[in-house]
């Protein structure tokens, strides 16, 4: 016969610790994201509603405000927004940084708590670095289910450490929800936080390439240039 769980084991999710001033978007804003209620449709709406962005005119960190007016988006982008939706929700807008080596870029998603686990919202052009289900009991382990997939254009998994959290609602908005310019202070904060290594030591020259076929997979795009 199957157990009641607790009332804390079913809280749905954690309280911000602020809440969201409607103020800090116009209404036409607040009514493209106010239909955004739940992760599953906040990630909809970053996959299907915004289109990819290419940088085309060199590099951009485009805030929630930017995001909306330009129909597109990058990782980082792409979790402001995500971060934004879920503090209009009455829960914490909390980004998580996962550092790769090398030439390789950086990835950066929004995160969120359902029943004491932990879920991603994100935003790529290729298929493995997108929405994590609220299944992982720790951040470690959340990170974890990036790294295989995580690889170079040579096929070399690349992802390494993964920061504590970043707590939006401590940030000024100024800097990521409204910003008219490029958001590269939360980039900065982003490097600055404490990373945790994924690897121990000397399990890197255990990691295999990957195959050809894996390789073939990981250059399906959704956007392409």
């Amino acid at each position: 016969m199957p157990t009641v769980p607790s009332a804390r084991a079913t809280r749905a999710a954690p309280a911000a610790s602020r809440p969201f001033d409607r103020r800090w978007l116009t209404g036409r804003e607040r009514a493209r994201l106010a239909p955004l209620t739940t992760p599953v449709r906040i990630q909809d709406f970053l996959t299907d509603r915004l289109s990819c962005n290419h940088e085309k005119s060199g590099d951009t960190v485009l805030s929630v405000r930017s995001v909306l007016r330009e129909k597109h988006a990058h990782c980082i982008e792409a979790a402001f927004v995500g971060a934004c939706c879920l503090w209009m929700n009455g829960e914490p807008p909390l980004l998580l940084d996962l550092h790769a080596e090398g030439h390789d870029y950086d990835h950066v998603v929004a995160v969120f708590r359902r029943n004491g686990c932990w879920g991603a919202l994100s935003k790529s052009n290729h298929l493995w670095y997108r929405w994590r289900d609220p299944v992982y009991r720790s951040l470690r382990e959340l990170a974890m289910s990036y790294f295989h997939e995580y690889v170079d254009a040579d096929g070399t998994k690349t992802l390494r450490s993964f920061s504590v959290l970043l707590d939006l609602s401590r940030v000024d908005p100024a800097l990521w929800i409204t910003n008219p310019g490029d958001c590269w202070e939360i980039v900065d904060l982003l490097c600055k936080l404490k990373h945790t290594r994924l690897l121990p030591p000397g399990q890197r020259r255990w990691l295999r390439p990957r195959d050809r076929l894996e390789r073939a997979g990981n250059a399906l795009v959704e956007y392409p240039e």
